[in-house]
């Protein structure tokens, strides 16, 4: 079979092999997150889902991406970073929208509270002369701030911004500093080196914050086990794809501190099952 492929298409088995494997490569890594971001969509609830796994990713796949100019990997690597970004702003722009729309309904719902409580207004002598003093039994009303930009360069809400544009300002800032700092710094071997390095192992630690959660809580309530059984799968085809294709050594070593780190959560797993009640838990928060 594979002679009379070679022969009429100029393909062999192995060729068809290694198509697949790249196209799995580039669409693997972001499969985990379609139920993700479907359930998001379906329950119009964002809270589940940390935003600091975007970030996490972004940053990762974006040092990649300039790495790519000084250590020319494979292509299909190269592609992965592009998709994973994109979809990455698609998670962000749906739970930024999602928690628009809840945080808006709460505001409406306490308006409306508020107005039910107005009625209850007490008469000063400061009213003989035209003004009135309103107050109610919980005290002054007060609105505390619930839109928040990049614009404020408030650290406390550091991605943890109100509006899309923010997070897509953000990145384009990253890129143009990332791709100046790369230009300058593309013949200095020591140093793109250490950018593939801390692009890999920022993507290796992802479930770091993850691992230390369920620690600290005894319990892995709250955490989607198909999403990390998708991330341990995809993680050791990822890892062997690294070492098969003879990718820079930055990219395999990470790849199986990344399988370490996600059999350990699924160790968390069995060791918490007991403790897997309801509590106030996000996942990768």
């Amino acid at each position: 079979m594979d002679w009379i492929i070679n022969d009429e298409m100029g393909l062999t088995v192995g060729h068809v092999v290694g198509w697949a494997a790249a196209s799995a490569m580039v669409i693997g890594g972001v499969i985990p997150y379609v139920p993700q971001y479907l359930e998001i969509k379906k329950t119009q609830d964002a809270d589940g889902f940390s935003l600091h796994v975007c970030f996490a990713l972004l940053i990762a796949n974006s040092l990649r991406i300039l790495f790519w100019f000084s250590k020319r990997y494979e292509l299909p690597l190269l592609v992965q970073s592009l998709v994973m970004n994109v979809t990455m702003f698609l998670m962000i722009h749906l739970c930024v929208k999602v928690k628009r729309v809840n945080a808006n309904a709460r505001e409406r719902n306490l308006s409306a509270n508020d107005e039910m409580r107005l009625p209850k207004v007490l008469m000063t002598d400061a009213d003989t002369a035209g003004s009135i003093s309103i107050s109610t039994e919980a005290g002054p009303l007060k609105r505390s701030r619930s839109r928040h930009y990049l614009s404020d360069l408030d650290l406390k809400y550091f991605w943890n911004w109100t509006d899309f544009q923010s997070y897509l300002d953000f990145m384009l800032v990253v890129w143009a500093v990332g791709a100046a700092v790369t230009y300058l710094m593309l013949s200095v071997d020591w140093f793109m080196e250490i950018v593939g390095f801390v692009a890999v192992f920022t993507e290796a630690m992802l479930g770091a914050p993850q691992f230390i959660r369920n620690f600290k809580n005894k319990s892995t309530y709250g955490m989607s086990i198909h999403m990390v059984l998708m991330w341990t799968l995809g993680d050791m085809f990822k890892t062997g794809y690294f070492i098969a294709r003879k990718a820079p050594s930055q990219f395999w070593i990470c790849g199986t501190l990344q399988v370490s780190l996600d059999l350990a959560i699924l160790m968390q797993v069995w060791i918490y099952r007991h403790n897997s009640k309801p509590r106030d838990i996000h996942r990768g928060d």
